[in-house]
């Protein structure tokens, strides 16, 4: 794959390149979301199979990193876009999401540590699919209001995690070690519970999913 990342700290911009060239990627790096944003908009600019960006980036360190891969989402919503976050940022994560999940991920600098997550992670994203850290489910989880929780069971509630997390029902099987009728039926109840239609495509479920969180978490 070619890979493009946008990472101001010469460290981890680095680590992350000499860890995707090991494994046989191409990786292009930037030090700053403008720079990332007029490479990969030039006029005669190939676009990569994997955009690897910081949230925080030069010059005011607050977003710059996520309004460029917005940016660059809106001119080719195809751009597979995997964001690096040092916090759970609730806010940031859904507007990352807002406008589809396939091909995006989101997850926290820390998971960089764990090289096979990472590289699973990236290849997820790369070949379109959902990637949630599981740390950001758990605390949009925790802020929502525990009245809409406890609708939920306690299977449903793993299940849910599982969801946002864009494992497929196959998945969340292989996860929980049941059968897949069962995960059927939970993802069902779940849908039915808070108020949302079911739907086929588990990318419109994690958009459905966060969603849902973000709005009872801005009531709690």
């Amino acid at each position: 794959m070619r890979i493009v990342i946008a990472e101001d700290s010469v460290l981890l911009l680095d680590g992350l390149t000499r860890l995707l060239t090991a494994e046989g990627h191409v990786v292009e790096g930037h030090r700053t979301a403008d720079a990332t944003v007029r490479a990969l908009t030039a006029p005669d600019a190939a676009l990569p199979d994997l955009l690897v960006t910081d949230v925080r980036m030069p010059p005011s360190h607050t977003d710059e990193g996520l309004r460029a891969a917005v940016h660059l989402r809106s001119l080719h919503p195809r751009l597979p876009v995997l964001v690096l976050s040092q916090y759970v940022e609730q806010r940031y994560a859904s507007e990352l999401f807002a406008a589809g999940a396939r091909a995006l991920g989101y997850v926290l600098k820390d998971r960089v540590a764990d090289v096979d997550m990472f590289l699973t992670a990236a290849d997820r994203v790369a070949r379109g699919g959902t990637v949630v850290d599981p740390e950001v489910v758990t605390q949009i989880i925790a802020r929502t209001r525990s009245t809409d929780l406890d609708r939920l069971t306690r299977r449903e509630r793993e299940v849910l995690e599982l969801m946002a997390e864009g494992r497929s029902n196959s998945g969340i099987a292989e996860r929980l070690v049941v059968g897949l009728p069962a995960v059927e039926k939970h993802v069902t109840s779940i849908l039915d519970k808070l108020g949302l239609p079911p739907a086929p495509d588990d990318h419109r479920r994690v958009l459905a999913v966060l969603r849902w969180m973000e709005q009872n978490g801005d009531r709690s």
